[in-house]
């Protein structure tokens, strides 16, 4: 965790140096970060241990007891129990590290160990607890029913705010050390999904995103609360009050196609994905297929044991047709998703398309017609979780979502191609068919 307060201080002195105008000007920050991470803390708020990722799979036996000794689980916190969330990874850290547990004080989020060294406070947002398995999401608020299970009270968990208010004022000494005026307030923020989606504008009903980055997320808001844990979808809060969003979520997206560029020794992802839009219909047609379980997988199948796989390579198979298979198995991951999301009730026309993959127009246009969904991009794209904590963050100072929450600019519309549904769909279908090969 000190790595990300050290990263934090760099950054901001780079900005300081290149804005000092504006930077002087600072009135409030936002925050977010990687949701579920564990971040233990004792009574002198040491950090008791590295944090436990969210993509940490150690946890897995431990979902199991969960979901069996308190069958409401899944209810109350808007998901079956995953191994990335928060709550698996301290109940194995007690079985594993008792001596760690009994000195345990805090446990904290990512983005609000940082938000800790800003303020002295701790202070976490609705949509960033969502990902713990310890909060009533319907209720917002912490659950004593869900902390029981990992041992824990409420007296272990930061203080609960909406993401788009203060969680706290920066402190005189850190404002003096970072050059920032005194009274600057510190926002709830958001989770990194929650955050992009405040970015894009998407705060109303049945608005959503597709994001493709190191995981793949699709992420639609909702009127209500509306879980549907049975096909592993999250219901979380959103950033913004009285409104929830549902998520589903594929561990391996960009990831995927980095991994596979550096087992080909390819120059970079993106001559990888320029090489593989070049293959006609017929070329891709017949390439292998691909899974991108990579590190196991959520949704649709909660599956933390499945792994990786090409199929129906022989000798005509080239690095080109590789890669195409890695971009077009991520494609069918998330359209997994899209129907599971589909199945919880979900309404979508139009997803905006953010995070590093969302550069190739390829991509775009292929999740088109294998979502059978318009797909829009926009410039900044890119940087919707950073721009999404720094609305939470102008919003913390009273200014109105009519306001700061604007959609971005749309810079290319993709529509369901027709042509390519034809080659895609008995694709998708085999796809769908090899995970119950695949499966331990």
């Amino acid at each position: 965790p000190q790595d990300w307060w050290t990263a934090t201080q760099m950054a901001l002195a780079e900005l300081r140096q290149a804005h000092p105008v504006e930077y002087a000007g600072v009135r409030a920050i936002g925050l977010s970060g990687q949701m579920h991470g564990a971040v233990l803390l004792d009574a002198q708020d040491r950090v008791l241990r590295p944090a436990i990722l969210w993509n940490d799979t150690r946890a897995s036996e431990e979902c199991v007891q969960m979901m069996a000794e308190l069958p409401e689980l899944a209810q109350l916190a808007g998901s079956l129990a995953m191994p990335g969330f928060t709550a698996p990874k301290l109940r194995w850290v007690a079985r594993h590290e008792p001596e760690v547990f009994k000195q345990l004080a805090k446990v904290l989020l990512p983005k609000d160990y940082v938000r800790l060294m800003l303020t002295g406070d701790y202070v976490t947002d609705m949509s960033d607890a969502s990902g713990t398995l310890w909060l009533d999401v319907q209720k917002r608020a912490w659950s004593d029913k869900l902390l029981a299970l990992t041992g824990l009270t409420q007296a272990h968990m930061p203080r609960l705010v909406e993401g788009s208010q203060a969680g706290g004022i920066l402190s005189h000494r850190v404002a003096e050390q970072l050059g920032l005026s005194n009274g600057v307030v510190v926002a709830g923020g958001a989770g990194d999904n929650a955050a992009s989606a405040v970015g894009m504008g998407a705060t109303q009903a049945g608005q959503g995103f597709l994001s493709l980055g190191t995981s793949g997320v699709l992420f639609v808001v909702t009127p209500s609360y509306q879980p549907n844990a049975a096909s592993a979808t999250h219901a979380f809060c959103h950033a913004m009050p009285g409104q929830w969003h549902q998520m589903s979520v594929m561990l391996s997206a960009a990831s995927a196609l980095q991994w596979v560029t550096h087992l080909l020794g390819a120059p970079s992802e993106g001559v990888l994905a320029t090489q593989a839009a070049a293959l006609t219909l017929a070329e891709r047609a017949a390439s292998p297929l691909f899974l991108p379980y990579l590190a196991g997988e959520r949704t649709p199948h909660n599956d933390a044991r499945v792994r990786g796989s090409f199929h129906s390579l022989n000798f005509e198979t080239q690095a080109t047709h590789l890669g195409y298979s890695v971009i077009e198995g991520v494609t069918f991951g998330l359209a997994d998703g899209l129907a599971a999301l589909k199945a919880a009730g979900s309404a979508v026309q139009r997803l905006s398309l953010v995070g590093g993959g969302s550069r190739s127009a390829m991509w775009a246009q292929q999740l088109s017609s294998a979502l059978d969904i318009e797909i829009v991009t926009h410039a900044s794209s890119t940087v919707g979780g950073a721009l999404g904590a720094a609305r939470l963050g102008w919003l913390a100072t009273g200014e109105t979502p009519q306001t700061v929450c604007l959609a971005p600019a749309v810079e290319a519309i993709y529509t369901p191609n027709p042509v390519e549904q034809d080659m895609l769909m008995p694709r998708y279908a085999q796809f769908r068919s090899l995970y119950t090969h695949a499966a331990p």
